[in-house]
């Protein structure tokens, strides 16, 4: 293996020894992408022919992958339906300077053993790539995969192509990132831009991006065996194509088209009267639309900062004169 990578120039006899086919690389070919068990990854997946959760992001509390391999190692159903594949952080503690993330890696490394995950499950380290990551959420939509984003429960708390992952083993893929919390969730986005059917947390940015049961799925943060129990759930309805088809389409939908929702505000006044208020909601999560709402917004505050300015300029002498009087003092004395 090492004196093929080295190697500038190989001569063979047969083509095939090159090129392989269209089941197999060639012979040399497969030194070109390689890893070593234990290196750069952990585990293996002992029957591919499974479907595939998959979960990418920092190896930290908040993000939660060890949470995710807990839910998914107490949950036998789910472990005999699908496989796990996460790739998130350093496999070695020796190599991360991060004290949050060394904990994390021993945690995941821990529970990799206690729930005897080897054969089910396969933990790569970070990818960098950020093409690469790209063409993760395309290789997944090509092969019938789902996105899932997945919030933590309280029970955890005590973007890549991947060389060593072929299309076949991503028959069926859902990608999980077990936030505590996200602002808006840009993976949720870019899964669903993609055609993927996508599970997230109904906390944040994901709780308003999906429509729960319609373009996507809400999982609760809080319980850890209601959420693995509703991916199983997923998987078991996967069994017929066109339950997939529908959902991906939704989630299209939801992100191309221009939704207006009605919120209905009731306010009870004090002659026992009902108000109901009809406020139209528009959300959209395009780019060009973005693009075109931050261009409204900048015009909007160019106005409003030239109709403010002299009341902005008081508060700012007033935060300035705070801050010499009070905050600076202070500075002084921890200082000293």
């Amino acid at each position: 293996m090492m004196a093929m990578n080295t190697t500038d120039f190989i001569i063979t006899s047969t083509y095939q020894e090159i090129a392989g086919s269209k089941d197999r690389p060639g012979q040399y070919e497969s030194h070109h992408a390689f890893t070593l068990p234990g290196l750069c990854r952990r585990g293996y997946l002992e029957d591919r022919n499974k479907p595939i959760i998959f979960s990418m992001a920092r190896l930290d509390t908040v993000k939660n992958i060890t949470g995710l391999v807990e839910w998914y190692g107490k949950n036998k159903k789910l472990r005999g339906l699908v496989n796990l594949v996460v790739v998130a952080g350093f496999l070695d503690p020796s190599k991360s300077k991060d004290r949050e993330e060394i904990s994390e890696i021993n945690k995941m490394r821990s529970l990799i053993d206690k729930y005897q995950l080897n054969g089910q499950m396969r933990w790569i380290a970070a990818q960098t790539d950020r093409v690469r990551n790209g063409e993760l959420y395309r290789c997944i939509a090509d092969t019938k995969g789902a996105f899932v984003q997945v919030p933590t429960s309280s029970s955890s708390s005590s973007s890549h192509v991947i060389p060593s992952i072929s299309s076949h083993d991503l028959k069926i893929v859902k990608y999980l990132q077990p936030a505590l919390y996200e602002a808006f969730g840009l993976t949720v986005i870019e899964a669903m831009n993609c055609g993927l059917p996508t599970f997230a947390t109904n906390q944040g940015g994901p709780a308003e991006i999906i429509v729960d049961g319609v373009s996507g799925f809400h999982i609760d943060p809080t319980n850890g065996d209601e959420a693995s129990a509703k991916m199983g759930d997923f998987f078991d309805k996967c069994k017929d194509p066109s339950y997939w088809n529908k959902i991906s389409t939704a989630g299209l939908q939801r992100i191309y088209e221009w939704y207006v929702g009605t919120l209905v505000c009731t306010y009870k006044m004090r002659s026992l009267r009902k108000r109901k208020e009809e406020l139209l909601l528009t959300c959209s999560y395009t780019w060009k639309i973005y693009a075109a709402k931050v261009l409204n917004m900048g015009s909007i505050y160019g106005l409003w900062r030239q109709l403010t300015k002299e009341e902005q300029q008081a508060k700012d002498k007033y935060l300035q004169l705070l801050y010499n009087l009070q905050f600076r003092n202070l500075v002084s004395f921890f200082l000293t």
